[in-house]
């Protein structure tokens, strides 16, 4: 047991709220109001601070963790940021060929080709979708 306060305890903190809901609407597209622990800490530690501070961009973080998410299996994270990193136009259908090509080597054959399924899946919405890049 610590008395170090956990994200998401305590009072809020109005600026860490507004840079977090912020920093999701850059990373994501939409806005987002937490309402449970999880969430108010996933607001305003990871996007409030974590993902708010420093000098990397958006799609600079973005490619850093897809790359981890593919690494370490996660296909739902790795789904969620390609999907976004489309719809905001940071990569194109092309650039996530070549993310696929990539991370096959670093992360191996069988997860780079559950990665080229959801891409394929992507980049055929989007195709089917006029107003996506």
């Amino acid at each position: 047991m610590t008395d170090d306060p956990t994200p998401g305890d305590g009072p809020p903190d109005d600026d860490r709220r507004e840079r977090g809901k912020a920093a999701m609407r850059d990373v994501y597209g939409w806005d987002f109001e937490p309402t449970k622990p999880f969430e108010v800490a996933t607001v305003d530690h990871l996007f409030g601070e974590v993902w708010a501070a420093g000098t990397l961009s958006v799609a600079q973080r973005r490619l850093v963790l897809i790359g981890l998410a593919v690494g370490g299996g996660l296909e739902d994270v790795a789904g969620l940021q390609l999907d976004a990193a489309l719809a905001k136009g940071e990569l194109t259908a092309a650039d996530l060929r070549d993310l696929v090509v990539f991370l096959a080597h670093y992360a191996g054959w069988p997860r780079a080709a559950k990665l080229n399924m959801e891409v394929e899946k992507l980049v055929a919405r989007m195709a089917a979708e006029p107003d996506q890049p």
